[in-house]
């Protein structure tokens, strides 16, 4: 059985964070160096980081579980500011999927397209037409995933995230 929890409480976000840190270890070595993801981590995916998003930001992190075990999670954002170049000028808010991961034994069984389902759930339920992403331009897997379910690639953005490092992604965009 798949389930989605709604991460609430102060023990959610503590086992959000371990699986965020588990699950980036384990996928990002393939495209970045150690030193990002560790840097990453603690900007992005830490105990106090996702806090924050949840608490200042109004982020939604839900974490993905399959027969009882936490194997991924996702985390989602309402926006009203136009970030990219690649907006229309009737685009207001949208949904920013920030971030969607799953364990490497549990990929190819049909769980981050149930994430996805959820999230456009999500995205209805506040009236929304769009959802936009980012994807590291090299993330080839993600970006044929992203694009079997519907999204097309609409900008490049280069970020600096401090500490020297950089992210060169690809903004997506999903039209509900």
């Amino acid at each position: 059985m798949i389930d989605f929890k709604l991460v609430k409480s102060d023990d959610d976000i503590k086992k959000l964070a371990n699986l965020a840190k588990e699950i980036w270890y384990e996928y990002w070595p393939i495209l970045l160096k150690s030193a990002q993801i560790q840097y990453m981590v603690e900007k992005f995916q830490s105990y106090f980081a996702i806090k924050c998003q949840i608490w200042n930001e109004g982020y939604i992190y839900k974490i993905i579980s399959m027969d009882g075990e936490n194997v991924g999670y996702y985390g989602v954002s309402l926006k009203d500011k136009k970030v990219w170049q690649s907006f229309e000028e009737n685009i207001d808010k949208y949904l920013f999927l920030s971030k969607l991961y799953i364990k490497v034994g549990y990929r190819a069984k049909s769980l981050g397209r149930q994430a996805f389902l959820d999230i456009k759930n999500i995205a209805h339920a506040q009236k929304l037409d769009y959802i936009y992403l980012t994807v590291n331009k090299h993330n080839v897997n993600a970006i044929k995933v992203y694009e079997k379910w519907g999204f097309h690639i609409v900008e490049e953005a280069i970020t600096n995230i401090g500490q020297g490092f950089v992210m060169d992604d690809y903004i997506m965009q999903y039209k509900i």
